[in-house]
Order: structure tokens, then C-alpha cells, then sequence
């Protein structure tokens, strides 16, 4: 497999956009997955009301590893048009260091596999997706399908697969070994503190864990279909961590699309609008397994 032109990707677009119709949701709120101490790790999952879902996209939100919440769900629109959504705590790096936050993420989907039909899930159509900070975390669950390294303990369903067959990442990092030099003012400003607390350090005074955080390093030939999205002046999150990203996957012939958000920053309306989750639901259609 190799690179998708946008061409024809729009076209995939505009058929899939002109033929799905809206549909109302449910929701099931406070899932916990997993408990981890005291720590209760819960997730609220959107359904279509009316149809079985196309697939399962688990949502990593952002906020530099040590703030957000499972409330913000950046691709909500995406159950309209029939994918269920999972949107999952993890422990944010204020609580606990890297690599707990892909221990929980990891937890979160060997729950909904075990779960799956209860909920009337694909199990093998799951999808990992975030914004920011959930972006590169997503990113690197995508690309660990059956590292060990990184699966973690966490949750009662150890012997489920924690596989995703897609990942849509929305201007998150990939490489936290050149992060720093490619920053803005403002964006080391928020980004060496947040590492601070993710890895326990800069990352050149913890070379090896800033690699295993790094999905650069991760990527190999098995892994699954890549959509990534960046703001061209994005001041906070470089756009060559999505260029590097893209690289990576291309030098192995893998399947990655990269939109360049033209004109926007770190997130904003052109990420969440109608014409781009048409053009997400697009990319999952053409790459998911039947």
C-alpha cells in the first residue's frame, strides 16, 4: 500500500456525503473498564440509534497529557453517520508517568473487544483517534499492535486482543526526540513542562523512554491505515511531528493520508465541520476490513 492522493479521497468524500443520512444517538455513560488503585478508569460510548455500527473509533482526547477529560469528544458528528464512539479516561501525567496512559488506552480496548457483543460491535473494525496530546497518544497504540513493552496489565480482559485496524491522528506529536527543537516560544512554553511530567524529564535526559513515547520509532510493516491532520500554522504542536509521522509510514509503503489543514492552528472548526468528518468517514470505509 502507499500514500492516497486528496483527490481521491474527495471523491470516496462526495459519494459516501451525499448518500448518509442522519441518525439520532444513544449514549451509556460511566463504563468503568478498569481500576487501577483507587483510580476508577471509566468511558462513556455513543451509539446510532437506529442501525449497527459501522465501527468502533475510541477517542483520546487532548490537553498536553495532564488535563481534559473524556467529555470532549471531537469527532461526536462521526455517530451520525453510524460509527459508535468510546470516548475513555486515561490517567493524565499528573498522576501518573508514561507509559501508563497506553496501559489504560490499551485496557480501554481489550474491555469493548470482550464487550463487543454486548454493544453490538465490529470487533474487527476498531479505530483509535485523538486530538493534540490523545492525537499522539493514539498514534502510538496504533502502531504497538503486539508490543509487548507497552500492554500493560491493566483492567480483568488480559487475554483480549488490544489491535486497532485504523488510526486517525489529529496534530499530535510523533518524535518527542526533536519535538523541542522544531517549538514555537509559545510552544515550548506548554510543551517541556508537559514532558516534564509525562516522561519524568527532558527528553534527551531520558533518551530511550522519549523513543518508546515516539511513534516514529514504533512503526513497522503490519501496522494499520493512517489518516493524519495538521494545521499548516498549528503554534503549538510543530506540523513536521505529522510530516515525520507520515514519512515513517511511506518509507514502508503503508497506507497514510495527510490533510494539511490550510490556515488553522492547534484544532479549531475546520477539524470537526461536516466536509471533513465526511472526509474521515470516507478514509475508514475505504481501509477498514469488511
Amino acid at each position: 500500500m502507499k500514500s492516497i492522493s486528496l483527490p481521491l479521497l474527495t471523491g470516496l468524500l462526495l459519494l459516501t456525503s451525499t448518500t448518509t443520512a442522519m441518525r439520532a444517538e444513544k449514549i451509556i455513560h460511566d463504563v468503568t473498564f478498569a481500576t487501577v488503585g483507587e483510580t476508577k478508569l471509566q468511558l462513556d460510548l455513543y451509539l446510532p440509534e437506529s442501525t449497527k455500527p459501522a465501527g468502533l473509533i475510541i477517542w483520546v482526547h487532548g490537553g498536553a497529557w495532564r488535563a481534559g477529560s473524556r467529555k470532549e469528544v471531537d469527532l461526536k458528528g462521526l455517530v451520525a453517520r453510524g460509527w459508535a464512539i468510546a470516548s475513555v479516561d486515561y490517567r493524565l501525567s499528573t498522576v501518573a508517568r508514561f507509559p501508563a496512559q497506553i496501559h489504560d488506552l490499551k485496557a480501554a480496548i481489550r474491555y469493548l473487544r470482550a464487550h463487543a457483543i454486548d454493544y453490538d460491535l465490529p470487533p474487527s473494525r476498531f479505530i483509535i483517534a485523538g486530538s493534540s496530546a490523545g492525537g499522539h497518544l493514539a498514534a502510538l497504540v496504533g502502531v504497538t499492535n503486539g508490543l509487548a513493552a507497552l500492554e500493560g496489565a491493566e483492567g480483568d480482559f488480559t487475554k483480549e486482543s488490544s489491535n486497532v485496524q485504523a488510526i486517525v491522528d489529529l496534530y499530535g506529536a510523533s518524535n518527542l526526540t526533536t519535538i523541542i527543537p522544531q517549538s514555537t516560544p509559545h510552544g515550548l512554553s506548554v510543551r517541556a513542562p508537559a514532558l516534564d511530567l509525562l516522561l519524568g524529564g527532558q527528553p534527551e535526559a531520558v533518551p530511550e523512554l522519549a523513543k518508546l513515547a515516539s511513534p516514529v520509532f514504533q512503526v513497522d510493516a503490519s501496522d494499520p491505515p493512517l489518516l493524519l491532520e495538521h494545521g499548516d500554522q498549528d503554534p503549538q504542536m510543530p506540523i513536521n511531528q505529522s510530516h515525520e509521522l507520515q514519512g515513517a509510514y511511506e518509507k514502508l509503503g503503508l497506507t497514510v493520508v495527510f490533510k494539511v489543514m490550510h490556515g488553522s492552528g492547534h484544532g479549531g472548526p475546520a477539524f470537526t465541520d461536516e466536509a471533513n468528518l465526511a472526509l474521515i468517514d470516507s478514509f475508514l470505509h475505504a481501509h477498514l476490513p469488511n
